[in-house]
């Protein structure tokens, strides 16, 4: 079953399964996330979690079901889809040799950002890269490269962020800011789902709770951001009981 939302889904995911080998990893799973919300997806390790994000930015191909992004079905559109997708992975996808501000610039060709320089200026500084900005990425902490990752991802401004526990590595004060760049992106109609093992981010970032058990998604829960939300579906897929 499709889940009701408060308006268009910027992410939609319907039947999704993808399987490696003799092991299925997604097992028909419907996801929907409204414009302008923040979604925030718990599970176990080895529930599907990561999978369902890279299959959401169309970085894996499902072996069943079909992905919108914004309206445009991916295996349709292809790279225009994957162009309004932001992805921050357990990789950086960065470039060691290269300096932070140089990484920005490479990407902001690649995505053709108008105006570059104001707006890797700006991001740096969003970030609290601006003193870090002509250092190679390899000289840079692991929760610098992170913070570097998100600014990657952001840099074109896409309509969807997808990011696999942005946390990781993240000081206090940097998840903080993370938290604040998050809530101005759904301020501005933009939508993210993240996953995480923090209940505590859960609670204070969250529009929607899902969560994924053994590649089904089981419970869809739609969350106040002061506080815990109230049971928008359970059991999801019933097959899964």
């Amino acid at each position: 079953m499709s889940h009701a939302s408060s308006g268009p889904s910027a992410i939609s995911g319907v039947g999704l399964r993808k399987d490696y080998g003799d092991r299925s990893v997604l097992r028909g799973v419907n996801i929907a996330v409204p414009s302008g919300q923040i979604a925030v997806l718990f599970g176990a390790n080895g529930a599907g979690k990561t999978t369902l994000l890279r299959t959401l930015a169309g970085l894996s191909r499902p072996d069943a079901g079909d992905v919108h992004i914004a309206g445009l079905r991916m295996r349709r559109s292809g790279g225009r889809a994957r162009d309004l997708v932001g992805f921050v992975g357990h990789q950086t996808l960065l470039y060691n040799d290269l300096t932070c501000r140089e990484n920005l610039v490479f990407y902001a060709k690649l995505y053709g950002v108008a105006r570059p320089e104001r707006r890797i200026e700006s991001i740096l500084a969003r970030l609290n890269l601006a003193d870090r900005a002509d250092r190679r990425v390899r000289t840079l902490s692991h929760g610098m490269q992170k913070r570097l990752s998100v600014a990657r991802a952001i840099l074109h401004e896409p309509a969807v962020l997808l990011l696999d526990e942005p946390e990781s590595g993240l000081d206090t004060d940097s998840v903080a800011s993370l938290g604040e760049l998050l809530q101005d992106w759904s301020s501005s109609g933009k939508t993210a789902l993240l996953t995480t093992h923090s209940s505590e981010i859960g609670q204070a970032w969250a529009d929607r709770v899902l969560t994924l058990n053994r590649g089904r998604l089981v419970e869809q829960t739609h969350a106040h951001r002061d506080g815990v939300g109230a049971n928008d579906a359970s059991n999801a897929d019933p097959a899964s009981g």
